[in-house]
């Protein structure tokens, strides 16, 4: 059996056991078979308890060997100590998957882990969910393979919307939170521990499922990166957006050795990454995890940030106004054809129709006013979605409005969606299950907005082009190399590098400043102080008269910072008239991320960065580079702010592509790298490497 068709088997069951199954449906081990029962499974249930003859109607069997058909699916009701005994009658008798609800496995240390290796023993070549599951349950096809409490519930909405989570009571939680919404969900996967199923997998599997439009994903850590970004980026491909909420953004994450990127970069600043490059739209709250969804379930795109607002009630509407524009959206006013066209739909002088919000008195609520006034909003070249706010009156008669909006959608693929200003949650469900995504908070709307235009324009970023030149790099020591080492690395794969002279004595620093051209940057060189800076190691400015007598006293400042007396030193050109960066490299369990930042001693202060993760071949691609260098705020200081002459942005790509390339081709040898700073002159100047830092491993 392929790993596809396992998981088919798993997703949609012919045939059920359920081992340990309770024959009173109030107990825990009760529930699997009632739930099946009562949420209409059409195929064959095999209860399994040794004790019973019968559970209700179903007869009940003493063991999985005496079960009469292999079952498709085992629930595994029993405890640690006992669940591997049933995975492995399971495996024997040629079952597709396990789902083992039990706990005690590697969320309680050692002797935990040994239980569940004991498990994944147990079952050979057959798949599970699990352990530590909720289990799962496919809505598309009122499949319930679950014991959780939250699925007493007699009807659930399904919908489009698939959803996994490494979370059983956050699973829990959403299903209950999008039944009262009317958000139709598709098919939900609790993975907790992940022993063999885990979350790439079944993001792979909602892919290929017809019901599901769009995939949501609660994370606690991504444990196989690289199989998940195929997936993820197998979804892009589709046209199923993923959203995830991600856990644990306030970790203190990776701390930096000697460099300063790793603290520039930390763990949840890689996942952001990887969301970023996968095309997956990151929720920033946990209410944002059904929000976005059900705006993206209704397959409508949104290609740009000009939103019309109607109203009927100014406060509501200026709240939704408010929290658009701090986003970043446009609340244009009508043009005149569709000002003219709102004014033909209503006398008298109580309706601004001038201005956005459009606040139109809906008296008596007229439907035909009301569907008027949405065709139009809808048909304007100035709009690119609407907002419909629902005030107290609409909120009365909530099948008049819905129908109404309803009616308009297939004029047009703009977004249509509802803030309901009152509590009604009634009202507001009855609008979702219509296809019109209804919000009870202004930020929802405006959240649901940037996820359907981030999912309009994503593209997937090209890697580095084929072919690119392998470098020699048998003769690199290990170790931390010193700054010299460093930069004659970065210039191999071609990153330019300040002009420089290694010296030992005043006399030859004289020598070495007046070659240079004159004044001059005068370091200590050592693998064993990094962070020069800090211990007096750096002079800059410093003339061929002076640099001798500043080298004796500089060697004597470092010796009583440090305990070590520098006896190698470097003379390099100084670089002006540039914008100072940093480009560095940072690994941890997600991958290899390459850094850009505003660069030099305030690196760290600002924190103005942005993060690539390397594909799994090569570097980056330019593209990528160019783009890396737009996403800082301070761009605008590359790209010849208040008169400034523009940077060489060219160079720059260039520069990252190359560092990128390095990185890649080194591999896990590369412990550490960054250049800081990195001058980016004038256009047509070229960037210089102007410090470097590289730690490498045997």
């Amino acid at each position: 059996m392929t790993a596809m068709e396992a998981l088919s088997r798993l997703l949609q069951p012919r045939s059920v056991a359920v081992i340990g199954a309770s024959g009173d449906p109030a107990k825990t081990a009760g529930r699997p078979v009632s739930y099946l029962q009562k949420h209409g499974f059409a195929g064959t249930i095999y209860p399994v308890n040794p004790k019973l003859d019968r559970i209700g109607e179903l007869p009940c069997y003493r063991d999985v060997a005496s079960l009469p058909a292999v079952p498709d699916v085992g629930i595994v009701l029993l405890g640690a100590e006992r669940a591997h005994i049933a995975v492995k009658e399971l495996a024997q008798r040629g079952a597709a998957a396990a789902i083992v609800l039990a706990s005690g496995y590697t969320e309680t240390g050692e002797e935990g882990a040994r239980r569940q290796q004991q498990l994944l023993e147990a079952a050979g070549s057959m798949r599970i969910l699990g352990p530590n599951t909720i289990g799962l349950v496919n809505l598309t096809d009122h499949i319930v393979l679950s014991a959780s409490g939250a699925l007493e519930m007699d009807h659930f909405h399904a919908g489009a919307i698939g959803v996994v989570s490494q979370s059983g009571g956050i699973l829990g939680a959403l299903l209950s939170r999008a039944a009262a919404r009317g958000i139709g969900l598709s098919k939900l996967v609790s993975t907790s521990n992940e022993a063999d199923l885990e979350l790439a997998d079944f993001v792979d599997a909602l892919v290929d499922d017809p019901a599901t439009r769009v995939i949501a994903l609660y994370i606690e850590a991504i444990r196989q990166p690289e199989k998940f970004r195929a997936a993820a980026l197998k979804a892009a491909r589709a046209g199923k957006p993923i959203v995830a909420f991600k856990i644990g953004r306030s970790e203190a994450g990776a701390k930096a050795a000697v460099s300063h990127t790793g603290a520039l970069a930390g763990a949840d600043r890689m996942y952001d990454a990887l969301f970023q490059q996968t095309g997956v739209i990151r929720a920033q709250t946990f209410g944002d995890l059904l929000d976005i969804p059900a705006a993206l379930a209704t397959g409508r795109v949104l290609r740009g940030k000009r939103v019309a607002i109607l109203t009927s009630t100014g406060g509501a509407g200026t709240l939704v106004s408010d929290s658009l524009g701090v986003s970043g959206f446009e609340t244009p006013a009508p043009d005149e054809p569709t000002a003219a066209a709102l004014r033909a739909l209503q006398t008298g002088d109580h309706a601004a129709l001038d201005r956005n919000p459009i606040d139109v008195t809906l008296a008596g609520l007229q439907p035909d006013l009301l569907r008027g006034a949405i065709k139009a909003l809808l048909a304007s070249p100035s709009y690119d979605a609407l907002a419909v706010i629902i005030g107290s009156s609409g909120v009365g008669r909530p099948e008049l409005m819905a129908g109404a909006i309803e009616d308009c959608l297939p004029l047009s693929d703009k977004p249509v969606l509802a803030y309901v200003s009152p509590h009604a949650p009634e009202a507001a469900a009855l609008l979702t299950q219509r296809g019109v995504p209804a919000f009870v908070a202004a930020e929802s709307c405006t959240a649901a907005l940037a996820g359907m235009l981030q999912a309009s324009r994503w593209r997937a970023p090209a890697g580095a082009p084929e072919g690119a030149a392998r470098v020699q790099l048998h003769d690199l020591p290990a170790g931390s190399l010193d700054e010299a080492q460093a930069k004659r690395l970065f210039a191999r794969f071609g990153v330019p590098c300040a002009r420089e002279a290694i010296v030992r004595s005043g006399e030859e620093a004289e020598r070495a400043a007046r070659e240079l051209g004159g004044r001059v940057v005068l370091k200590i060189l050592s693998s064993e102080i990094t962070h020069k800076s800090d211990v007096g190691g750096v002079a800059v400015n410093v003339s061929p008269e002076e640099i001798a007598a500043r080298l004796v006293a500089m060697a004597a400042g470092v010796e009583r910072a440090t305990g070590l007396r520098p006896e190698r030193f470097l003379v390099q050109e100084m670089v002006d008239g540039g914008c100072e960066l940093i480009l560095g490299m940072h690994r941890d369990a997600l991958g290899t991320a390459i850094l850009l930042g505003m660069g030099g001693v305030t690196a760290e202060l600002f924190k103005d960065t942005t993060i690539r993760l390397l594909p799994a071949q090569g570097g980056l691609g330019r593209d990528e580079a160019l783009a890396m260098a737009r996403d800082l705020k301070t761009w605008p200081l590359l790209d010849g702010f208040r008169g400034r002459p523009k940077a060489d942005v060219d160079a720059l790509a260039d520069a990252i592509v190359a560092f990128s390339r390095m990185a890649a081709q080194l591999g896990d040898r590369l412990v550490e790298a960054e250049i800081n700073p990195l001058f980016v002159l004038p256009r047509g100047a070229g960037v210089r490497a102007a410090d470097g830092v590289v730690v490498l491993r045997e």
